[in-house]
């Protein structure tokens, strides 16, 4: 299951250094990052450093959150 980021993203890029296998970027014209749900291998490093509470695994994702799964694949296509 991959991590999604969500709109409590702060942009610090804390996950994005802390991410072993690159799978979260962002744009210049985002207010947020994105995880590329195709690279993401679940180890949870960008969780553990989100000091906004962004990231979620797909799975635990709040009701109120699951678009998200598709506003993260779609910034990758």
């Amino acid at each position: 299951m991959p991590h999604v980021i969500t709109d409590a993203c702060i942009t610090c890029g804390s996950c994005a250094e802390n991410c072993p296998v690159e799978a979260i970027h962002t744009a210049d014209s985002e207010s947020q990052y994105f995880i590329n749900p195709e690279v993401c291998i679940d180890c949870g490093a960008c969780k553990s450093v989100c000091g906004a509470d962004a990231i979620f695994a797909d799975d635990e994702l709040p009701a109120d959150k699951q678009k998200f799964i598709e506003i993260n694949a779609n910034f990758f296509k």
